[in-house]
Parts: structure tokens; sequence; C-alpha cells
């Protein structure tokens, strides 16, 4: 397995122009606890800051958030579809819970502290494709919210 780093730089985050081109974030999130209520799970994340990967947003009430407020937001993980690989960025969250209390949408903002990077493929493997996704909604109302988040994001 590939060492481990603690900074995620452009070449990791990007890699040689000639591969896959622009990361692509994996829209869900780990909560590595391994006890019951805490116990692994996975939710969505609608938005990630890619440049720095600091931020995330998450529904409010959801199992994944309770987990990690009661476990005070230690062992989060974020899978980046980076070019070539696919790497699992682990470290600490904290909630800021004033980026939001306006929203009347069920939101959370975490910032992160990156602990370490991992190459999560397998060796002598790599990545051939990005993944897709299909966007089935409105997508207007989701450029809209998208700004309000990444505004508050860069507020937090």
């Amino acid at each position: 397995m590939s060492e481990s780093v603690t900074v995620l730089t452009d070449e990791l985050l990007y890699g040689p122009p000639t591969q896959l081109g622009a990361p692509f974030v994996l829209p869900y999130m780990l909560d590595t606890s391994d006890d019951y209520p805490t116990s692994s799970n996975v939710t969505q994340v609608d938005a990630v800051n890619r440049a720095i990967l600091r931020a995330v947003r998450l529904e409010r009430h959801s199992r994944p958030t309770m987990n990690m407020m009661a476990s005070l937001y230690e062992d989060v993980s974020i899978a980046v579809f980076a070019p070539g690989t696919v790497q699992t960025n682990h470290g600490t969250a904290g909630l800021v819970p004033e980026a939001v209390q306006e929203w009347p949408h069920k939101v959370a903002i975490l910032t992160r502290e990156i602990a370490f990077i991992r190459d999560a493929m397998a060796d002598g493997v790599s990545l051939s494709a990005a993944p897709g996704l299909e966007k089935t909604y409105n997508q207007r109302a989701a450029d809209k919210l998208d700004g309000q988040v990444f505004a508050a994001m860069r507020k937090a």
C-alpha cells in the first residue's frame, strides 16, 4: 500500500494533465466509528469544496451527522476519485452551526482537519474512467442552493 500523506497537494488532487482530468468527489461520506450507535455508515454529501476538501454539507438530522456529533467528529473520511486512483482523505471534523442557522434547509457544514490521505486502490490497479452522475433535480434551484452553501463555506 502507498505511504500516507497529510497534505492534499495539487499533484494528488489533479494528477498529471494527461490522465482523467479534474477530480470527482464521491458524493458519500463515511463515519468510521466502530461501536453502535456510532457504527460505520454512509451518507450523501451534497457539496464539497474540491480545491481544499475542508468543508462538506450534510443533512443536519441524518444518522451519520448525529454520530459525528456524538463521537466528537473523530475518524471522518471522504473518498475522492482523483486522476487514475481513488483516495481516502481521513481526519476529524467540526460543526459550523452558525453558517446555516438562517437557512430553511436542514443542512450542516463541517470543517475538516486532514490527518492523512491514502491511495485506496489495490496495488497494480488504476482508475480508467471517471464516474459520472445523472442529475434529476431542478438545475436552477440546485445552482442557487450550491451558491449559498459555498458562500457559507467560505465564511466558515
